[in-house]
Formats: structure tokens, C-alpha cells, sequence
């Protein structure tokens, strides 16, 4: 691949070019990849309606650039390397041969159970190479892929699959993460009981827990496979797919309770998500890069799948959590495989800085030549940890900044190439064109400078609808500000041109780098059977980066308020999943209210950050005593 940027004089050069020639840069870009019937017009957008098309016209298949392109010449080399949770179970590689291999037959499988182009298949799996398997398979026949991270709940799982209206789920008996036995199979039977559409559970045999098999429902993954090897369906032809046909669905929280599936099509992604992995993390042939994300996330979908095997790139996949059996375990394995790039959160970084040096000292990191950070700002103290003990200050660090919607990195150091900053984006990539804008939407030039940010040009790997409901695409990014993507986000440009993602501006909370909508969370509290009312707000965590802040009223005051507090925490664990359980919960009499009845939640997020002197006027609220109430309860 020859588009990579080798110099801050190449990236300049790229910049202008992806600026002053927008068009003729992304076609450059997209004439290294594998197209079965070339486009007839690079790109066509508005963002009124939004309606965004690129490579128009243009036919492919995205598993042949990730697969079938790499057999010439890297059939034998390892395409997915897979460690367990537990660390003396033995490790997997498979070869870019034996994947497509595995692919083949697993996208026959989905054939044989009735599944056809366009279909909706949920997958809601344990971090095994049978998931990217299962990823690629519905990509290959042309099935819409919809992966949920296998820690939510039954509840939540239930609201995806009817939102895509799914006809199968490919799920496994159970999943290993750190100490826990996580149940994946009696999770999928419970959210079923509300899901019609689904004709056909696949069922990966992992933890052997006894689980039930529904009669004409379920079937064995395993039994399937030998199916279709008898049958001698051992080739799958990929299905020719437009440019701009839907390649998967990924639920994000939003600022309302239902989450919103973001769409990702075929063309535009599978360039983005190629072009970015190149760039950023400067991939060399024959590196070992290691990303830590799950592949229920995005970060897993376009930089543990598609984006490094596009590349032809090999892809570590880690089914464990970086604690288990000790903090030392992401330091074993870059010492075991000798990896080059490893892409990890501050969440990870944050919660392994405080177990201490003694889990990194004895290992071999030397083979370590880049480190990322993903899903949030890296704050300083845990960026400078991360320089110093992990990289030996000579591993560039580069603080990635972009969203589910935006399909890949949007602003980042080029690794080796930018010049970094501790907890900032940096540059935005050639190709992408931010502006920060003030209240009323009129763009702040300069620098020094902070407002909201936005883009103002397409690129590829953008979201093209939410799904089944396109005005809601529209109201949350296009909306807000006039001919702009709207971020959601806060930022702040330097004195250089830097870029510092300030944080959201809507009620939307990172967890550990996973966003999750504060009406989400109050929708679960608000089942539980006592309470009247509460309000969420996000508050600084030590490892988390946000934590979850409860405000509860109560139907009468409880006798048990620690009991109170484990109920509600069950309750919101039971519909959206443990992600999202409050860390603090606090029962008051009261919210603060305008006098239209809008919760502040400005004045409950100081409260919950403890800046208790600089909560602005309360004198317009309908109750300013229920403020000073809460501020003497305040945990």
C-alpha cells in the first residue's frame, strides 16, 4: 500500500490536497483496494437531508480486500492471533488461508439456515476468532452484521434485535471474562421471549455450561459446520455489493432512552477504516499489533477486524480483561508475541498505573513501537505513566479522537510523524476538516480558541442513517448547526492548531470510554418498583475517567438505604447491563427544576464534581431549597 504518510512534509502536502481536492484525494486513496466494478462519481452529499453517497456506482465485496486479495502473497502468514482469559489454555493463530477458509464455510452456514442478502443477524458473542469469523461470514454473503457487547442484558439485547428486526442470533453457550462465567446463552433465551423476528439461534460451544436448546430454534455451531463440509460447500463466492449497500448496524446511546443504530455501509467504511489503521499507526509488514478493544464496540470492528486485515496486517484479539489473573497480564502478552503497536483506553491505562510498577518491571516491552489510546481523552498523569513505563519515552503515543459515527480516527498524531502533546488529538487527518463554532453556529477562526466542534466535509467512513429511522440521524448530527456534522463534543484548539477534546456537551456520559445516555440509565432506575423520579450526571473517576451519579426521589424514605442502593444498581445492571450501574447513588427529596419543569442537570453535575461555590443563579428554579438540601447530602 503506497498511500502511507511518511513525513510531516507528506502529510502536509496530503492535507492540502484532501482540502483543495477532495474528490481526486479519496480516489487515489480507494484505487489500492479491490473493486469488482470501478465508480462512476466519487462523491455525492448534502447534509440538509443527510443524504451521502460515495464511490457511487462502484460494486465490491469487503472480505476479498480483507481475504481473498491477501492469498497471493500472505496465505500462510498469521491474520488473527487469539489469546484466552485464562492464560495456560493454549493460544490460536490463523492464517489469512485458514481464515478465509473458516469464513467460507461459516457464511455457507448462515446460507443453509436461510439467511440472504440484507438479512439482519445479531451476534452476541465471547472475544473468540469464531466472532471475526461470524463478522466476516455475514459480511461475505451480504448480511448485515449487528454485534452487541456481550456484557449487556437481556433487556437491552431485546431492544437491538427488534430495532433491526433480526432473523438469527449467533451466540455461544458462554463467555470467560477475567474470574466471571458470563452466560451468553441464557441471556439471548430471556431477551427472545420479546423477539418474534428471530427464526435461528447458532450456538458456539465455549464455556460447556448446560444450557437449553430450543427445538427448530437452536442449532450447534458445530454441528452446522460439519453440514456444510458434507455437503462439499467448502468455497463461498462473496456477493457483489454496492458501494453504498448496508454493511452493519452498531447501537450507540444517545441522549434519549432508545438506542440508535448507527449504519455503516461498504465502500466508504472499508476505505476509511484501511486508510486511517495505515496512517495512524504507521503498520509496517510483519508488525504484531494488538488493539484491546472488544469487537462490540467499534474500536473492535474497524481496528481488530476490518481495518488491519484490509491492510493485510496481523491482529491480536484478547478474549480476557487486563487485570486477570494479575495486572500484568496485557505487559505477558506484548512480551509473548513480541508486539509492535498496542491500542488500549485510559480506563485500562488508569486502572493498571494503580496496581503498581511491580506487574511491568520484569517484562520485555522492547518490542513495543507505537502506543495508542482510544475512547476517551487520556488525561496527563496517565499519558506521561504510559510514556515513560510502557513505551520507555521512545514509543510515539498517539491519543486518538473519533466516535461510532464516524466509522475510524478522525483527529490523531500520525505515529512517529506528529509532533504529541499529552492529552491532545492533535492534527486532524488529510481528509478530515473540523471547525470549532460558537452557540448560534458561526465558525471560531483562529487559534486559542474553544467552542463545539464540528465537520464540515464527508469522508468516507461516515454514519449514512440511524437505522429504521433516518429524521433521528438527521436531528442528532445534522441538525443542530447548518451544513455541519455536529460532534456532540467540546473542544479547544492551542496556540499550534492542536486539538483538545473538551468533552461532551450533551447528556452523555463516557464510561470507561463507552458512551451511555444519562436518560438510558434514569429510564432503569425509574423501573425500579420505589422510586418516583431521579436524575443522572457524570462525575470525575479516578479509573473510569466518568462515573455515574445518581439523584433518586424515593416513594417513601427507606429503611435500608445501602439495600435501597444495591436494588437500584441490580435493577439498571438487570435492563441495560453492569456497564451502566451508578457509582454513587444519592436519595433526595427533590430535583432541581426550572419552572417549566426542566431537571438542571448543570447544577447536579457541579454538585456531583464537588464545586459546590459555583453553582450560577438558582433563584429561577421552582425550589431553590431542594439545592441546598442536596448539597449538605451530597456522598
Amino acid at each position: 500500500m503506497n498511500f502511507q504518510i511518511k513525513s510531516i512534509e507528506d502529510y502536509q502536502l496530503a492535507y492540502k490536497k484532501s482540502v483543495d481536492e477532495p474528490e481526486e484525494f479519496w480516489a487515489e486513496i480507494a484505487s489500492h483496494f479491490h473493486w469488482r466494478k470501478k465508480w462512476d462519481k466519487v462523491l455525492e452529499w448534502n447534509f440538509e437531508e443527510p443524504k451521502i453517497e460515495w464511490f457511487k456506482g462502484a460494486k465490491l465485496n469487503i472480505t476479498e480486500n480483507c481475504l481473498d486479495r491477501h492469498l497471493a502473497d500472505k496465505a500462510d502468514q498469521p491474520a488473527i492471533i487469539w489469546e484466552s482469559n485464562d492464560p495456560t489454555e493454549h493460544h490460536r493463530v490463523l492464517t489469512y488461508k485458514q481464515l478465509h477458509q473458516k469464513v467460507s464455510l461459516f457464511a455457507n452456514v448462515l446460507k443453509n439456515n436461510g439467511v440472504r442478502k440484507g438479512d439482519r443477524v445479531c451476534i452476541y458473542m465471547p472475544m473468540v476468532p469464531e466472532l471475526a469469523v461470524a463478522v466476516l461470514a455475514c459480511a461475505r454473503m451480504g448480511a448485515i452484521h449487528s454485534v452487541v457487547f456481550g456484557g449487556f442484558s437481556a433487556q437491552s439485547i431485546a431492544d437491538r434485535i427488534k430495532d433491526a428486526q433480526c432473523e438469527m442470533v449467533i451466540t455461544a453457550d458462554g463467555g470467560f471474562r477475567g474470574a466471571k462465567d458470563i452466560p451468553l446463552k441464557n441471556v439471548i433465551d430471556d431477551a427472545l421471549v420479546q423477539c418474534p423476528s428471530v427464526k435461528t439461534v447458532i450456538v458456539l460451544t465455549r464455556t460447556r455450561t448446560p444450557i437449553s436448546m430450543i427445538k427448530g430454534r437452536d442449532v450447534w455451531w458445530e454441528d452446522e459446520i460439519r453440514k456444510v463440509e458434507t455437503l462439499g460447500l467448502l468455497e463461498c463466492e462473496a456477493e457483489e455489493m454496492d458501494a453504498e449497500d448496508e454493511l452493519f448496524i452498531l447501537y450507540t446511546s444517545g441522549s434519549t432512552g432508545k438506542p440508535k443504530g448507527v449504519v455503516h455501509t461498504c465502500g466508504g467504511y472499508m476505505v476509511y477504516a484501511g486508510y486511517t489503521f495505515q496512517n495512524v499507526f504507521q503498520y509496517n509488514p510483519g508488525d504484531v499489533y494488538f488493539c484491546t478493544a472488544d469487537i462490540g464496540w467499534i474500536t473492535g470492528h474497524s481496528y481488530i477486524i476490518y481495518g488491519p486485515l484490509a491492510m493485510g496486517a496481523t491482529t491480536l484479539m484478547f478474549e480476557g480483561v487486563p487485570t486477570y489473573p494479575d495486572a500484568g497480564r496485557f505487559w505477558d502478552i506484548v512480551d509473548k508475541y513480541k508486539v509492535n503497536t498496542l491500542y488500549t483506553a485510559p480506563t485500562a491505562i488508569r486502572s493498571l498505573m494503580q496496581s503498581g510498577l511491580d506487574f511491568v518491571k520484569d517484562k520485555d516491552l522492547s518490542s513495543l513501537k507505537v502506543l495508542g489510546s482510544v475512547g476517551e481523552p487520556i488525561n496527563e498523569e496517565a499519558w506521561h505513566w504510559y510514556d515513560e513505563n510502557i513505551g520507555k519515552k521512545n514509543c510515539p503515543i498517539v491519543d486518538t479522537w473519533w466516535q461510532t459515527e464516524t466509522g475510524g480516527i478522525m483527529i490523531t498524531p500520525l505515529a512517529g510523524i506528529t509532533k504529541t502533546k499529552p492529552s491532545f488529538a492533535t492534527l486532524p487527518l488529510p481528509g478530515i476538516q473540523p471547525v470549532l463554532v460558537d452557540e448560534k453556529g458561526e465558525e471560531i477562526l483562529g487559534n486559542n480558541v474553544s467552542g463545539n466542534l464540528c465537520i464540515k466535509f464527508p469522508w468516507p467512513g461516515m454514519i449514512r442513517t440511524t437505522y429504521g429511522d433516518h429524521e433521528r440521524c438527521r436531528q442528532n448530527y445534522f441538525a443542530t448547526y447548518h451544513n455541519m456534522y455536529f460532534t456532540g463534543d467540546g473542544c479547544l484548539r492551542d496556540e499550534d492548531g492542536y486539538y483538545r477534546i473538551t468533552g461532551r456537551v450533551d447528556d452523555v456520559i463516557n464510561v470507561s470510554g463507552h458512551r451511555i445516555g444519562t436518560a438510558e440509565v434514569e429510564n432503569a432506575i425509574n423501573m425500579f418498583s420505589d422510586v418516583i423520579e431521579s436524575a443522572v450526571v457524570g462525575y470525575p473517576h479516578e479509573i473510569k475517567g466518568q462515573g455515574i451519579y445518581a439523584f433518586v426521589i424515593l416513594n417513601h424514605p427507606s429503611d435500608d438505604e445501602e439495600l435501597a442502593r444495591k436494588d437500584i444498581a441490580v435493577t439498571v445492571s438487570r435492563i441495560i447491563g453492569p456497564i451502566a450501574r451508578p457509582d454513587k447513588i444519592q436519595f433526595v427529596t427533590g430535583l432541581p427544576k426550572t419552572r417549566s419543569g426542566k431537571i438542571m442537570r448543570r447544577i447536579l453535575r457541579k454538585i456531583a464534581e464537588g464545586d459546590l461555590e459555583n453553582l450560577g443563579d438558582i433563584s429561577t428554579l421552582l425550589d431553590p431549597s431542594v439545592v441546598e438540601q442536596i448539597k449538605n447530602e451530597k456522598l
